[in-house]
């Protein structure tokens, strides 16, 4: 149903690096991207921005179920890059196929030509997760908040992060051996420390080193940081799985979303 809303929108066209049948795929100079699209809008939409790990790809991504029943059932519009090769080539990554800031910026700007859209919100599932830390990282000005999990920064961690304080609830799980809490080398390349990186958050952010409070949300206990200088709020929510995330993992992120 969502391909008919999309026919609707007038975006249904096809471009030659897409593939045959896949409608719902457009290109920009750098790569592509998928869509799922709500079947009906009554106004501008809310687009979330949700990235592939390692070894998968927008194709698999955008045809799980809790898109459509969950992102899309909220009216929001899910736009699913492809990595190349399905991988990505973030900072410190083992690959260095594309710029993927300069990629994303063309991504975003085609989404707004083609689409009725206002909020923009970011994530990620492993090293998708750390694609959503580094858009955090310098386009999150842009966005109104991120959700990733069972990824972060790669190693060395960025000192600063150019666009400022954001929303984030990063996900993870305390027996992840993918990736690890504390990262894991990956050929010469190592995977960052997730504490740290939430610290470093929590420096751009002006909050205090200890959470205002933690929360049981389901299966995951979450840290919380609220009363930061920036008015952006940090959460860093664990569970006992591995690399993972609690199927009610979107919901739970989309509540905390349009609660801010």
């Amino acid at each position: 149903m969502w391909l008919a809303a999309l026919a609707l929108m007038g975006c249904s066209s096809t471009y030659t690096n897409c593939g045959v049948g896949l409608s719902n795929c457009y290109s920009v100079d750098s790569g592509r991207y998928l869509v799922v699209a709500p079947e009906a809008s009554s106004g501008p939409l809310s687009v979330l921005i949700h990235f592939h790990g390692w070894g998968s790809s927008a194709t698999s991504h955008s045809g799980k179920s809790w898109v459509a029943d969950d992102v899309t059932s909220r009216g929001w519009l899910g736009v699913f890059p492809d990595g190349i090769n399905e991988t990505w080539s973030h900072d410190g990554s083992p690959n260095a196929d594309r710029d993927e800031i300069a990629f994303l910026d063309d991504v975003i700007a085609d989404v707004r030509d083609r689409f009725d859209v206002e909020n923009f919100y970011g994530s990620g599932f492993s090293q998708g997760a750390s694609m959503a830390w580094y858009l955090a990282c310098e386009r999150g000005d842009q966005f109104t908040s991120f959700f990733p999990a069972s990824g972060t920064f790669w190693d060395p961690l960025p000192q600063t992060c150019t666009a400022g304080p954001v929303n984030l609830r990063h996900t993870h799980g305390t027996s992840d051996t993918t990736f690890p809490l504390e990262g894991r080398p990956i050929g010469t390349s190592h995977q960052g420390d997730t504490l740290e990186g939430m610290a470093l958050w929590r420096d751009i952010n002006g909050c205090s080193e200890a959470p205002e409070r933690t929360e049981v949300e389901g299966v995951v206990t979450c840290q919380i940081w609220d009363q930061c200088a920036s008015g952006r709020e940090l959460r860093l929510c664990l569970h006992d799985g591995g690399h993972t995330y609690p199927d009610d993992w979107m919901m739970q992120n989309l509540d905390w979303s349009e609660s801010l």
